[in-house]
């Protein structure tokens, strides 16, 4: 069994964790099962990551636990802590033993497809930098995934789902500010992750449009609709914490930077009582977004802009889960479909 990362995401906050959480702890190539001169290299390859990539720290938190545990694999195949002479001895057999070592364990090949994607890349940097120089990943395949559609609600579920989301908090301002969160997932398309960070100086309490920092630190303006302004405004009049301009605009009860981990909980329960489907995530929001606009004839190119998708065919795969709709406008509406 492989051992914990070399780059471990801290745990999510709870009421028994202090303010000190700070997200993903720093890398410490030291923890990784690799003699000295790769674990310099793992480091000169974090900084990369962090200073050119512009890489999240939970992005290279997920890195660095693929690349442990392929070391760990390594240190077990091999007999020893890898070094880059060694790494660049490995042979296509070596990367297949791997694989095969996941899935007897059971791992998902989206796992491991992703694992292998981190050590193409990984390989490529040790090579650009003069650490160590190996071809045999290009003779490995990676493993072909079916292409996941999103899941999303129906319109009725969505404003049922908006409806019933305040009703679930302790305190009126809690349910509010739930509001808030949700109606910037569903009626601006954030990530969970975009809402949470946004600052109460950065708060959108008017019509208009806002800046948001998306993946890649790539920024995109998103247009704020009434009605979201309109609640985010609700919650803050009613929000009983003196929030300061650089503070985090969602807070808890406690008045610290809330987590994704209270909205995804009650996402949960709001499936229960709704009766949706399991795929009902606080991340199936943003698809119903995206969804929704879609079918009320939204262009792809403006939807891709509004959810900061880098490529055009991740946003493609809306066409698909609009098919229905698609399909029943075709029959109505062509002069052809009743012949």
């Amino acid at each position: 069994m492989a051992r914990s990362a070399g780059i471990n995401p801290a745990p999510p906050d709870s009421k028994s964790q202090g303010p000190t959480s700070k997200g993903p702890a720093p890398l410490d190539p030291a923890r990784f099962s690799a003699k000295p001169d790769l674990q310099h290299a793992i480091a000169e390859w974090h900084s990369w990551l962090q200073a050119e990539r512009r890489a999240s720290p939970h992005t290279i938190a997920a890195y660095g636990s693929d690349l442990a545990q392929f070391l760990d694999f390594l240190t077990e195949h091999r007999g020893g802590a890898a070094g880059l002479a060694a790494l660049a001895a490995l042979a296509p057999a070596d990367f297949r033993a791997f694989l095969a070592s996941r899935a007897y364990a059971a791992i998902k090949h989206s796992s491991s497809a992703r694992a292998l994607s981190v050590l193409r890349s990984f390989f490529r940097f040790l090579d650009r930098r003069g650490f160590a120089k190996n071809a045999a990943l290009a003779a490995i395949r990676t493993p072909k995934l079916p292409k996941a559609l999103p899941k999303a609600l129906t319109v009725d579920e969505a404003n049922e789902t908006l409806d019933l989301a305040p009703s679930l908090a302790r305190q009126n301002w809690q349910g509010k500010r739930s509001l808030a969160i949700l109606m910037l997932l569903y009626g601006a398309g954030l990530r969970i992750g975009e809402a949470l960070s946004l600052t109460r100086g950065e708060a959108p309490v008017k019509p208009g449009a806002i800046s948001i920092i998306g993946k890649g630190n790539k920024t995109r303006m998103v247009p704020i609709l009434p009605a979201v302004a309109t609640a985010i405004g609700d919650y803050l009049h009613a929000c009983p914490h003196e929030l300061k301009r650089d503070a985090p605009l969602f807070v808890s009860a406690r008045g610290k930077a809330l987590t994704a981990r209270p909205v995804q909980a009650e996402m949960a329960k709001l499936r229960l009582m709704l009766g949706l489907d399991p795929r009902a995530t606080p991340h199936a929001l943003r698809h119903s977004f995206a969804t929704h606009l879609l079918g009320e004839g939204a262009d792809l190119r403006s939807i891709q802009e509004l959810l900061g998708h880098a490529s055009l065919s991740t946003t493609q795969r809306y066409t698909a889960v609009d098919a229905a709709r698609l399909t029943a406008v075709y029959d109505k509406a062509h002069p052809r479909a009743k012949n």
